[in-house]
């Protein structure tokens, strides 16, 4: 794209700025990865017109949850109707053979796949490191699709053999962990706004790393000044675990190894209580919701009505392909929407208010606050939505795209370079790289 455009005359442009404001006959204009212009009869001689005519215009949005490596191993029998600590019995074998090919490959059709839906960020969770994997294979993949990375580097260290959950050929000892933490960050990490790759120190869950390394990795994330995320309060097992193993709560046992506070994420957060939900408010701490995966893995709905009401950060995240099994965003945000309405009543939730968390709240929780908003000085992350098409027909309202709008992107812009054109990725080969999927996938079933 060129390094200057113009989005002229948008349906509406949801702006997501501290005013919400909504242009309706909008337009963005662009230089150099950067919005430099909103509003209405924009015009510079160096930019090239995108047409936003029948275009509903909104930031990228921000996927807060995933975990890359399982669009290999969507629907596998065995996993399909287990619940969590079940279904995990069933995958780890399989995960225990990816090479970092597989790794790379299962990567590139993720971040294609979350492009598509209009997501130009994503955080991922790689926790496993079989036959030689490592971090740098999912940068790598990032890179090639150019979608934003917030990479972390996930753990386990707890096998089976010592009470754990994972086998252990999938644990590392915690020296080694910390040690690839330090090296990941040293090489790939870059805190400056607009970055489009950052690393941050993630051990995967409570049930699968001990106390010490809990602790370990959040003293190194504050000496790195980098972000802190795991699993957390995921479902009723999860909660049974830690009365059983911790004697507490999980929201405590955060607590109390310093996983709390304004550089700390969460996903899931399925079954946290009141006065889980006060600490994270009062300490500033994240949560990526997850709504397809809690109804897939039968985990339960989040509080996310009772969290924004109490003023806790919340994002969305598609989770891993294995437990949802897509990775649309968009198809997210309409999931996250309607939860909160069947567990509340149908004014709990609106169109826009998803469509606010799905963006500007999954930018807040990563702590972005150069993107997740078309306002003047923030990078060009912009999603453009197609509403003359069948989904949207006979809509009243456009800019309510959850209720009546399509699940795919039309136009997606990340740091003012087009990552997705008139519905097509067009940073990468992707028939090439779904073949490729497919060969692995045949290997694996074999």
């Amino acid at each position: 794209m060129h390094s200057c455009f113009l989005i002229r005359n948008a349906r509406a442009v949801l702006t997501m700025d501290d005013t919400r404001r909504e242009i309706v006959g909008g337009d963005v204009l662009v230089r150099d990865g950067v919005i430099v212009g909103v509003g209405q009869g924009l015009y510079d001689d160096d930019a090239q017109i995108v047409d936003g005519r029948n275009r509903i215009v909104t930031p990228g949005l921000v996927n807060t949850h995933h975990h890359l490596y399982q669009t290999l191993t969507r629907a596998v029998p065995g996993a399909q109707d287990a619940l969590l600590f079940g279904w995990l019995k069933t995958l780890y074998p399989i995960w225990a053979r990816f090479t970092p090919e597989h790794m790379r490959v299962s990567a590139l059709v993720g971040l294609a796949e979350l492009a598509l839906s209009g997501c130009s960020m994503t955080s991922d969770h790689l926790y496993l490191y079989p036959n030689g994997s490592r971090l740098d294979d999912t940068i790598d993949a990032a890179r090639l699709i150019g979608v934003r990375l917030h990479a972390t580097r996930g753990s386990m260290s707890i096998g089976e053999s010592a009470g754990g959950l994972p086998p252990d050929s999938l644990v590392e000892r915690e020296a080694d962990i910390l040690n690839d933490c330090i090296r990941v960050i040293d090489a790939f990490h870059d805190p400056e706004p607009g970055a489009m790759i950052r690393v941050g120190v993630a051990p995967c869950s409570p049930f699968s790393v001990s106390r010490e390394l809990m602790r370990d990795a959040a003293i190194l994330a504050r000496d790195k000044d980098v972000m802190m995320h795991t699993h957390l309060a995921e479902n009723d097992e999860d909660i049974a675990y830690s009365l059983e193993k911790f004697g507490c709560r999980p929201g405590q046992y955060a607590e109390d190894l310093g996983w709390t506070g304004s550089d700390v994420w969460h996903a899931h957060c399925v079954k946290l209580d009141g006065r889980e939900i006060d600490l994270f408010a009062r300490s500033g701490t994240g949560v990526a919701h997850c709504p397809c995966s809690n109804c897939r893995l039968g985990s339960g709905i989040a509080p996310v009505r009772n969290m924004r009401d109490c003023g806790v950060r919340v994002g969305l995240g598609v989770d891993g392909s294995a437990s949802n099994d897509a990775g649309n965003l968009m198809a997210e945000a309409r999931m996250g929407m309607l939860l909160q309405r069947v567990s509340g009543g149908a004014d709990k939730m609106s169109a826009r208010e998803m469509l606010e968390i799905a963006t500007r709240g999954g930018a807040e929780v990563l702590g972005r606050d150069d993107l997740g908003q078309i306002a003047v000085g923030k990078r060009a992350d912009i999603a453009l939505w197609d509403v003359s098409d069948i989904e949207s027909a006979g809509s009243w309202d456009p800019a309510a795209l959850l209720l009546a709008g399509p699940m795919q992107v039309r136009d997606l812009f990340v740091e003012g370079r087009h990552v997705v054109s008139g519905g097509w990725l067009c940073t990468a080969d992707l028939p090439a790289i779904l073949a490729h999927q497919s060969r692995l996938v045949s290997g694996l079933m074999e």
